[in-house]
């Protein structure tokens, strides 16, 4: 099974890749509709929350640049 891969964009949203799946709070999974690729909105303009409907452009700004944690205590 490949890795799921998450990428965190700059302005804009999350993207997950390859199989996974997305519940809400009470454990009921979304229907992705055969998807292997989605966008999740982390500005709080979408329409479509938790997914990304663009609505971010122009809007919201974040330079998405990796960093380490602190070590677990």
């Amino acid at each position: 099974m490949a890795k799921t891969k998450i990428t965190i964009n700059k302005n804009g949203p999350i993207r997950l890749e390859t199989d996974f799946e997305i519940v809400d709070k009470d454990g009921n999974v979304y229907d992705l509709g055969g998807r292997e690729i989605v966008s999740l909105c982390r500005c709080g303009l979408s329409q479509k929350k938790p997914f990304c409907d663009g609505s971010h452009n122009g809007k919201f700004e974040h330079d998405a640049t990796a960093f380490a944690l602190p070590p677990k205590v």
